[in-house]
């Protein structure tokens, strides 16, 4: 028998977008972000179509903030005492993100929006930066554990171990091998912060 979701108390607020997002990432993991669509996810969080329509004008725009609403706080990466091992956790953390429903969602998304020059401009606004904030506060405390400088920390040298393990995700697939992911840190990461 199929519940009626109309006839249910009704959700507001962060409850309701809670369900919403939850919904989303089913959908990704179910049929991929290609197959997703407002109707499926408004059925599969018992809520209206108009609830999303509301908070989102699109599907990029609900994919998009899903996953960044299920990714950990990027201002309290993980600390494990020394840069390398931040670095290991970060990426690993990441690595597993993108074996999911995110890493799903940023497939589909790129695949949309690369030959639409307008749509790619939508998803760099969309996009909260949130890889390069929590490369930011492991580079902080290694700076103030005293092992790198403050002067090799740069927003470029912030970007590079996310984006090699975005370009292994996109070339190679997922899962990412921990092996990959030690090199990135130890022969790319490790020296370019170090000098």
């Amino acid at each position: 028998m199929v519940t009626d979701h109309r006839k249910q108390p009704r959700r507001r607020g962060e409850a309701l977008n809670a369900a919403i997002f939850e919904a989303v990432l089913a959908e990704l993991a179910e049929v991929g972000y290609a197959r997703m669509t407002m109707e499926r996810v408004a059925e599969r969080a018992r809520t209206g179509k108009a609830s999303l329509y509301r908070r989102w004008p699109n599907r990029m725009e609900l994919a998009m903030e899903a996953v960044y609403h299920a990714m950990p706080d990027p201002a309290c990466p993980a600390q494990t005492g020394s840069l390398r091992g931040d670095l290991l956790a970060l990426l690993r953390s990441q690595a597993e993100l993108l074996a999911g429903p995110a890493g799903e969602a940023l497939r589909g998304l790129l695949s949309e929006v690369l030959s639409d020059a307008s749509r790619m401009a939508e998803l760099r606004r969309l996009s909260h930066g949130s890889s390069r904030q929590a490369m930011g506060e492991v580079a902080r405390r290694a700076v103030e554990r005293g092992e790198i400088e403050a002067s090799a920390v740069t927003p470029r040298r912030l970007e590079v171990g996310q984006a090699m393990l975005r370009h292994q995700f996109l070339s190679h697939g997922v899962p990412i091998a921990d092996e990959v992911i030690v090199e990135i840190v130890d022969e790319v990461l490790l020296p370019l912060l170090s000098r």
